[in-house]
């Protein structure tokens, strides 16, 4: 099937066809790619409440459900071929003489992420080199091996950072099953991760581009100091808003980052569009936090993949959190601070609502769109194309999953 790996997300939409509940959800209905480039880019939105066993709100309901998983598969169209080449890449790379490497390795990686990193990496080359005469077919230029490599790098990369956090966070659950640590312990997780890290920049040196190793050897360092600071803030009621935004850069938007402008290098973008698709990047990955960050006190273990109020059992003052304590009541952020520092959930229904009745959750929202509209703006420096679209529809489906 097109667009295999966001199949989990394909799967939960798919699911709410078949399950009508008492639901609150709210749908892009507005083509997510826009022809013209100076086409406002702030989706517009249904909000949609109530009981969906009702024909006449179910219908409308599943109408843009099933736009949405249109929108998801137009994007993977785009690069559907180079996506299987980086796919069967990534599963030969995984190869290893330690029989407990591989199968951890690709317990992990095979466990449905969505990919959007690699994906990254394909729909900006492809955005570059569009519109690049010199080129007689982007496809064709696509398939060299360097950019199929860069894409399997960034997601070993991504997949080693999630070995090791789950252990830092003691997490059992990820992507809606147990995690590596909970299945083999601490240990072979740790150790499987720093197998991926060391294959990923074997796999550096094999394309041979200085500045491609300096990029992504310099975000691994930051994404590393991000993790440490994390650990720093952890059960800290006191921890800043600029202090919290530190951390989601460091240790989720660099990677995204590192991935738009590792992309453009080796698609030789000019100094412009270097730059453009490094700020994109980094605002796609800090939009994509703020919203993971939201959903913890608004969604569900079956559609997030991952317990909720996670973020609070491992006393991690987030923004909802930071907001919430700055804007509620006496008593609420009372509550809020002793959570943190205990890192307790038994109060995590009384927290939601406070999260929601302060306005942190809009607050959060917006902090995303605002990311958002700086990634879609970034654009306007690449050519027009299907893949800059596709860029486009990539940062709208970021902030609006499982929401």
């Amino acid at each position: 099937m097109r667009a295999r790996d966001f199949i989990e997300l394909q799967h939960y939409l798919q699911a709410l066809l078949k399950n009508r509940s008492n639901i609150e959800l709210f749908f892009i209905y507005q083509n997510p790619f826009p022809k013209q480039a100076q086409r406002k880019h702030t989706p517009e939105l249904v909000s949609l409440t109530g009981d969906l066993s009702r024909p006449s709100i179910w219908a409308f309901f599943s109408q843009h459900l099933k736009k949405l998983i249109m929108q998801i598969e137009a994007i993977y169209q785009c690069v559907e071929n180079e996506f299987l080449a980086v796919n069967s890449l990534i599963k030969t790379q995984l190869s290893s003489d330690v029989p407990l490497v591989e199968k951890i390795a690709q317990y992990i990686v095979e466990s449905g992420g969505k990919r959007m990193r690699p994906l990254l990496v394909l729909l900006c080359t492809k955005a570059l080199l569009a519109g690049k005469t010199e080129h007689t077919s982007t496809k064709e230029t696509l398939t060299d091996a360097n950019f199929c490599k860069l894409a399997a790098i960034i997601e070993f990369l991504h997949t080693a950072t999630l070995l090791h956090d789950d252990v830092v966070d003691t997490s059992n659950m990820r992507r809606g099953r147990s995690t590596a640590n909970a299945k083999w312990g601490n240990a072979p997780s740790v150790l499987v991760g720093d197998f991926l890290y060391s294959r990923a920049f074997q796999m550096m040196v094999e394309i041979g581009s200085v500045p491609v190793m300096h990029v992504l050897s310099d975000a691994t360092n930051v994404i590393a100091e991000g993790e440490v600071f994390q650990l720093m803030n952890c059960k800290n009621p006191d921890v800043s808003e600029a202090a919290y935004f530190e951390v989601i850069k460091n240790k989720t938007a660099m990677l995204f980052q590192a991935a738009s402008q590792s992309a453009s290098i080796l698609a030789n973008a000019s100094a412009e569009e270097s730059k453009a698709l490094k700020i994109f990047g980094l605002e796609l990955g800090l939009s994509f936090q703020l919203v993971d960050d939201m959903l913890d006190y608004m969604g569900d273990a079956d559609t997030m993949g991952k317990n909720i109020g996670d973020d609070l059992a491992e006393g991690k003052p987030t923004l909802p959190l930071i907001y919430a304590m700055q804007n509620g009541t006496q008593e609420e952020r009372e509550l809020i601070r002793k959570s943190i520092r205990n890192g307790d959930t038994s109060h995590l229904e009384d927290i939601c609502k406070a999260v929601v009745r302060s306005g942190a959750l809009a607050y959060t929202e917006n902090a995303a769109k605002n990311c958002y509209d700086k990634a879609c703006h970034s654009l306007e420096a690449l050519p027009n194309s299907e893949y800059k679209d596709a860029l486009l529809g990539l940062a709208k489906l970021a902030i609006y999953r499982n929401k």
